[in-house]
């Protein structure tokens, strides 16, 4: 069980996303640490370190997106691990009004629908 750990990478709204995105290691403190979305106008989340993921890792990510839309911000993940990949389409997120689409191979993008 690895915490969740968000690393900013060299280039202005870069992050990386260390450990498991899961119920027993995303805290109330990594959902209230946000502010990181609102460094730039587009944030890229590399999740290309993630762990292990649960549907715990898929609500952090929409958290993600909705501060992000707050702040008038585009968040964008790559590397999405295929448990959360598989998460996202099976959850129907366009319900929520947040399309899930792939950009590239490796990349979702969460938008207003």
């Amino acid at each position: 069980m690895n915490n969740v750990q968000i690393i900013r990478k060299g280039a202005t709204g870069q992050f990386i996303i260390v450990g498991d995105l899961t119920f027993s290691t995303i805290s109330k403190e990594t959902v209230k640490s946000m502010s990181f979305l609102s460094s730039a106008n587009e944030i890229t989340l590399d999740l290309n370190q993630v762990g292990l993921t649960d549907s715990a890792g898929l609500a952090l990510m929409v958290e993600w997106v909705k501060y992000a839309r707050g702040k008038r911000c585009h968040a964008v993940f790559k590397n999405i691990p295929e448990q959360l990949r598989n998460l996202a389409k099976l959850s129907g997120l366009e319900t929520f009004g947040i399309a899930v689409a792939q950009a590239e191979s490796d990349t979702l993008t969460f938008s207003q629908t």
